[in-house]
């Protein structure tokens, strides 16, 4: 166990609840480390059920090819704790992650704080110190009383699309979860929506103007549409001509345009050149990632065309069933799903999508501390939606079973489910997380 984890597990202890959202616990903390959270660069808020990592990192890229300085925040983490904190350009070093930890360990002085409390304050210390020209703020789950929400004056609020997700903690009704996510939009401060659920959309229109907050709406006051392989973006100022998302699937429009219009909001004199660049840049491992190199393809069928995705909603299994098939109109191979989830999600919405599409459901377990689906029952359940099930005891383990087969043309597998899941598999097949 590292120096950082060692850290964590001790800061754990402080809050035997992982998740117990209030804004008390934190805003104590905050107040004795002096309120830096009062002192940081322009910040842009994203909340939402999907798609917040990935319009963080167009806006990054964008913000970097344009010569910006940029902090961002996101969560969870795939391989290693830093990634969730990256300062100007950098992951987090472990010196200075573990020096603020300390620090605010020794400012909270034993008192109650969950994990993500005191980790976020951490990271809202450190953007305080390093100079930057705008941090992108992640929020943890739900968006009103979530840690990161005790931004009073963001430069901009955004929610990408909302769905049903962690019922445990915001309750079955997408007009509630939308409301919840509607905590970040602050009175006067601009709010862009991605296109979004009618339902959804109604309740956010609604608390926006409760705030007089100024609003831009996906789908009304801005759009993209792939157009002749390329992303053609369009607002009221005009039609922007850029390169398609580097991102894969058609979701990802949606959150480039959402990254666009935000920053053509509330960023003055970005160069066109800037916005092209970030299409064709932008990273956001686990997001329909091409794996064509590493330890795990060498177990897998020789020829094998693997795929990462961390999605595990019905909304996730939607999008990236759509994302899956279009790659299966471009070129036609069997497709296999290697699926992992957490107890907590709804694994047969994830799984029914992908009916008629994947020849095969392979269930693995999700390891580690948190509660994953042992592997029979996700493999019960994909039958439950029609698919044709199995378990296995690990990725390796379905990858190794599916070569001991003889194709007469080599598969397209994609492993999903969980974004714990996503990151293990990162770690065993040696792809860095940078």
């Amino acid at each position: 166990m590292s120096g950082t984890d060692d850290r964590l597990a001790r800061l754990s202890a402080l809050h035997p609840r992982v998740i117990d959202l209030s804004l008390g616990r934190i805003a104590d903390l905050l107040a004795k480390l002096g309120r830096p959270e009062r002192a940081l660069p322009p910040v842009i808020h994203v909340a939402g059920t999907n798609g917040k990592g990935s319009t963080i990192a167009f806006m990054r890229a964008i913000l970097e090819a344009a010569g910006k300085r940029v902090h961002v925040y996101t969560s969870p983490h795939l391989v290693r704790f830093n990634e969730r904190i990256r300062l100007g350009g950098a992951l987090v070093s472990d010196d200075a992650l573990n020096e603020v930890l300390d620090e605010c360990g020794r400012v909270n002085a034993g008192a109650p704080i969950t994990i993500f409390e005191i980790i976020t304050a951490a990271a809202l210390l450190l953007f305080h110190r390093h100079p930057a020209d705008y941090l992108l703020l992640e929020v943890g789950l739900g968006g009103r009383f979530d840690a990161t929400n005790v931004i009073d004056a963001p430069l901009a609020s955004v929610v990408t699309p909302v769905s049903l997700d962690h019922p445990e903690y915001l309750g079955t009704s997408l007009e509630g979860i939308a409301r919840e996510k509607a905590g970040i939009i602050k009175r006067g401060r601009p709010a862009i929506l991605a296109q979004q659920d009618e339902a959804a959309l109604t309740v956010l229109r609604r608390e926006a103007a409760r705030r007089h907050a100024p609003l831009l709406v996906g789908g009304e006051d801005f759009s993209a549409r792939s157009e002749n392989g390329r992303l053609v973006y369009e607002d009221e100022r005009g039609l922007f001509d850029l390169p398609p998302p580097r991102l894969g699937g058609r979701h990802q429009f949606i959150n480039a345009a959402a990254a666009i219009a935000t920053l053509r909001a509330v960023v003055p004199d970005l160069p066109a050149e800037a916005f092209a660049q970030g299409m064709a840049g932008a990273q956001w491992p686990a997001r329909l990632q091409h794996l064509t190199r590493g330890k795990l393809l060498a177990l897998a069928p020789p020829g094998t065309d693997l795929w990462l995705d961390g999605g595990h909603n019905e909304h996730g299994g939607r999008v990236l069933a759509d994302a899956m098939a279009d790659l299966q109109d471009r070129s036609l191979r069997p497709l296999i799903l290697i699926c992992g989830t957490l107890s907590t999600k709804d694994t047969a919405g994830f799984l029914k999508p992908f009916k008629g599409l994947v020849q095969e459901v392979l269930a693995v377990p999700v390891k580690g501390e948190h509660a994953g689906r042992a592997a029979a029952e996700v493999a019960a359940l994909g039958a439950s939606v029609g698919h044709a099930a199995a378990a296995c005891d690990s990725v390796e383990a379905a990858l190794r079973f599916l070569s001991a087969r003889s194709w007469a043309q080599a598969p397209r597998v994609l492993i999903a489910g969980s974004l714990y899941l996503a990151g293990t598999v990162l770690a065993a097949n040696g792809t860095p997380v940078e």
